[in-house]
């Protein structure tokens, strides 16, 4: 783990230097200032950064807002002076990990970064066991929490990261299919909610969907997501308790109208982003699939 520190002193340096000297699995880099700590983070990105909070050329809290546009997954640690307090909440606020007053680096500084060197290994052990699967099947069972589909797409993309056998435009539309699924198995399936509502106020819409949440029998409702992973294809089956549609429909040439209208739109992009899409014959079951590989066919 590259650890980059950001201070304009050079006896801070040949502190810190001292203190992480012979911490296995950490290279310490050094910057003498926010510019100067900004270009090392453009030449070489690093793991995990440790700045101090008052610097003559940029200030700690500058450079965690800029690093927080254009690197956001690198976290940064602030080494606070005695009566900061109230910037380095700023800072936080900002996008910062953690902080730490600089008159405890000798007693905190070595345990803090072995805990961002923790989290750093698991996620690249995460990493490598991902690069390891053959074949992933799941199984869940998300009921009408509007905030677990967000999170299971992002969990499924991260699975879908790891097998290393689709670009990003590939893993966006992916995404964008499953997000359009599981929100037309939520709303449209088991609440019934219809979509003409969102046309003029999307509030009443959104009203009426967690209203239902409460009541009976929308809220006993199940949404029902099975997943299959390997390096051929991947098959997504998203199954929700409504009564369904009419599928006839689906083969149906599609409105060019419906593509400007809220709500018009998801079933285009699940067909044009997923190789298969079929339902069941109620309708409240879809079966999407996405081919991985040339070979996937056979």
């Amino acid at each position: 783990m590259k650890l980059l520190v950001v201070d304009d002193s050079e006896f801070e340096h040949q502190v810190i230097a001292r203190l992480l000297q012979g911490m296995e699995g950490v290279r310490v880099a050094f910057a003498s200032g926010g510019v100067a700590g900004l270009e090392a983070v453009e030449s070489e990105t690093p793991d995990v950064i440790l700045t101090d909070l008052f610097m003559p050329d940029m200030d700690g809290l500058e450079l965690v807002q800029r690093v927080r546009k254009r690197r956001p997954g690198v976290p940064l640690i602030l080494m606070t002076a005695f009566g900061s307090e109230d910037v380095a909440i700023q800072a936080l606020r900002a996008g910062a990990a953690n902080y730490l007053p600089k008159k405890d680096l000798a007693r905190d500084l070595v345990g803090m970064v072995r805990q961002v060197l923790d989290v750093f290994n698991a996620d690249r052990r995460r990493q490598q066991l991902f690069q390891c699967v053959e074949r992933r099947e799941s199984t869940f069972d998300i009921g009408n929490d509007p905030n677990l589909v967000g999170s299971l797409v992002q969990l499924l993309q991260e699975e879908l990261d790891g097998l290393g056998v689709l670009d990003r435009p590939a893993q966006i539309r992916i995404r964008v299919a499953l997000q359009e699924a599981l929100v037309n198995a939520l709303y449209h399936g088991n609440l019934e909610v219809s979509s003409e509502l969102r046309q003029e106020d999307e509030r009443i819409f959104f009203d009426l969907a967690e209203a239902r949440r409460d009541r009976e029998p929308y809220k006993s409702r199940r949404i029902r997501v099975l997943t299959r992973l390997d390096r051929q294809s991947a098959t997504f089956v998203v199954s929700d308790q409504g009564p369904g549609f009419d599928t006839s429909r689906i083969d149906q040439p599609i409105d060019p109208e419906d593509l400007l209208r809220i709500g018009g739109r998801g079933l285009l992009l699940i067909r044009t982003f997923m190789d298969e899409v079929t339902f069941n014959s109620t309708g409240n079951t879809i079966t999407m699939v996405k081919r991985l590989s040339p070979d996937a066919d056979a």
